[in-house]
């Protein structure tokens, strides 16, 4: 039998605790987002929540890398 039910199960349950987390932690108004606010605009470029997002799933691969 081959890992893939295993891999699956693995990214179901990140991704439910990632969904659970995020109604607890208000992302995306981190100081360094930029917010352009015209009259009838907004443009939003979310830097820093990238940065944060991208190294929170570099950890949580590490992680599940070293198991695997």
């Amino acid at each position: 039998m081959t890992s893939l039910p295993k891999t699956l199960m693995i990214i179901g349950a990140v991704i439910l605790i990632i969904g659970f987390v995020m109604q607890f932690v208000k992302l995306g108004k981190l100081p360094g987002d930029i917010v352009v606010k015209r009259e009838n605009m907004t443009v939003y470029f979310p830097i820093v929540t990238s940065i944060v997002v991208s190294l929170i799933l570099t950890g949580i691969f590490f992680v599940i890398g070293r198991f695997r």
